[in-house]
């Protein structure tokens, strides 16, 4: 199953068999106050520092988000920011509200096929998200979460993730063009909390096939070394089934490469090897 993503010159293909896709998660004002100050003043200089600096680390794809800070009006300042990334990096866009209202003015101003971050199983966000993706034509992120919130057992989760896909397939929306997020929440909060996403995983790929996406930092969320535990998670998420996690991509890049070549997805060690040139090497 190959969901394609397109900016104004470039596709990008998630699916079995092709390599991790690295979506980057850094446009995100949320607990970020320089980049807050800087969007309230108009100011659009971080935002391309930070669309250019991803697109150099190896992001394949770039979230934008302008939610989770106080103060900002999301339906005016997301169509900035998203023509404002367009104009600095040729990658496609994950385009990231739940609400209708900014989801829809930021598509308006998209050219391409773009991911829409997200749907929920919520009654609310089904009927109010997915004649939006039908109608410009876009790919969406399905979180699996209802009403009740987020479940703590995969398999509610699972039952959401199908209930997600048939609702899309009603509104016309194929398959391919559903991405399932399975969800990752703070491992220093709950132990079990990776066991169970990582068998909501496992079950969603067997019974649905869909290609899937997860937040990668927020499992280390208020622990140390926050880096080292991404980097696991990772690499135990792409092994079950995760082909397109949110992620710091200049932190994980490197550990992803690997992953893939490990699990038959970097033939001949291409993509590998080509990396590992690129790296600056320590001065001997």
């Amino acid at each position: 199953m190959e969901t394609r993503i397109t900016g104004a010159s470039k596709e990008v293909i998630i699916g079995e068999g092709w390599p991790t896709v690295l979506i980057g998660e850094r446009i995100n004002p949320s607990g970020r106050e320089k980049l807050t100050n800087e969007l309230k003043a108009g100011n659009m200089e971080v935002v391309i520092k930070e669309a250019q600096s991803q697109v150099e680390a190896g992001a394949d794809i770039l979230d934008v988000s302008v939610g989770g800070a106080f103060g900002l009006n999301e339906v005016d300042l997301l169509p900035k920011v998203v023509q404002t990334v367009v104009k600095a990096v040729d990658v496609p866009l994950c385009i990231d509200s739940s609400s209708h209202e900014v989801l829809s003015a930021a598509l308006k101003v998209y050219k391409g096929k773009p991911l829409v971050n997200s749907v929920t199983g919520e009654e609310k966000s089904l009927t109010k998200i997915l004649p939006l993706v039908k109608e410009y034509g876009a790919a969406v992120v399905g979180l699996t979460q209802d009403d009740e919130g987020i479940p703590g057992n995969a398999d509610k989760r699972v039952e959401i993730a199908h209930k997600i896909v048939e609702r899309a397939s009603k509104a016309g929306i194929p398959i391919e063009d559903v991405v399932i997020d399975p969800l990752a929440s703070a491992v220093g909060a709950d132990a079990n909390s990776v066991l169970v996403t990582l068998e909501a995983v496992r079950r969603i790929k067997e019974e649905l096939g869909v290609n899937m996406t997860l937040g990668g930092s927020n499992v280390s969320f208020g622990l140390p070394d926050r880096g080292l535990i991404n980097r696991a998670f990772i690499c135990v998420v792409i092994a079950a089934g995760v082909n397109c996690p949110i992620v710091n991509v200049a932190q994980v890049r490197s550990t992803v490469l690997a992953a893939d070549l490990v699990l038959a997805q970097d033939k001949r060690a291409r993509r590998y090897i080509e990396a590992y040139r690129q790296r600056p090497k320590p001065k001997q």
